[in-house]
């Protein structure tokens, strides 16, 4: 405090050592910050957005194809669009499943590493648009509830939606329950 410590301060300093009977005293784990991680948990959280845009828009189309809507002037399906998508989906589905699952391996071996930084960043991250996600879909359906255009194909995709950002955001918040 004489050195000009703030109060908060000082309580963080301290609580950054393990209360033991030991002496001398034993620092905390603290997180740690890796560019190997960085670029790991990057490519990962890309693929996940990557693979849920595209199971969205996929499911689009198709619902567009198997509930038209008889007063639209024009089809609205895309085949190129769902080509597109599945294309994308065999690339990045199965490298996030990998990577995914290399991440949970190496945190299993090493509970260590639960305690990166980066993985906290992108979780919350990913935590915070599936949130934004779910919220919008709500407004969305309000929106359309008030304005009478809740419609089987609009009841659909924002089901999709919920659905999608959904399971998401329930898994990433078990990861960072963690």
């Amino acid at each position: 405090r004489d050195a000009g410590w703030a109060e908060n301060e000082v309580a963080e300093a301290l609580n950054a050592w393990a209360e033991t009977g030991f002496q001398p005293p034993v620092p905390r784990p603290r997180p740690y910050v890796s560019a190997r991680e960085a670029f790991l948990y990057g490519l990962m959280f890309l693929a996940l957005a990557m693979t849920a845009w595209n199971i969205t828009t996929l499911g689009f189309e198709l619902i567009e194809l198997w509930l038209p809507d008889v007063t639209d002037e024009y089809i609205r399906y895309s085949a190129d669009s769902v080509r597109w998508s599945i294309s994308v989906l065999v690339v990045f589905f199965p490298l996030f499943l990998v990577m995914n699952t290399r991440a949970q391996r190496a945190a299993q071996a090493d509970p260590g590493k639960r305690r990166s930084a980066v993985r906290k960043w992108f979780g919350y991250i990913t935590l915070f648009l599936a949130a934004i996600a779910l919220l919008g879909d709500l407004i969305a359906v309000i929106y359309a509830l008030l304005n009478g255009d809740l419609t089987a194909r609009f009841i659909a995709k924002a089901a999709l939606v919920a659905v999608t950002a959904g399971l998401i955001f329930l898994y990433f918040r078990g990861e960072m329950q963690e």
